[in-house]
């Protein structure tokens, strides 16, 4: 056996931890800081809305403009 197949599997385990202890130490040490956390999130909005319009009309205003509306077809 050549000596370059031991140390080639003992990197290839020091690969694999580095690959899982890595996400995992970071996601740690991201959510148990809720601060950090929540300033990552602003850097970036997800989500955004469009600006607020006008609330629509109430129902007593829909019944009063389909009434003048009647009216307007009534008179025509």
């Amino acid at each position: 056996m050549s000596s370059i197949g031991p140390a080639k599997w003992i990197l290839e385990m020091a690969k694999f931890a580095v690959y899982v202890t890595v996400p995992v130490a970071l996601t740690y040490a991201f959510v148990t800081d809720s601060g950090t956390l929540h300033k990552l999130m602003g850097f970036k909005p997800y989500v955004v809305y469009p600006p607020e319009g006008p609330p629509p009309p109430s129902p007593e205003e829909l019944r009063e403009m389909a009434r003048q509306m009647a009216r307007n077809n009534k008179s025509s």
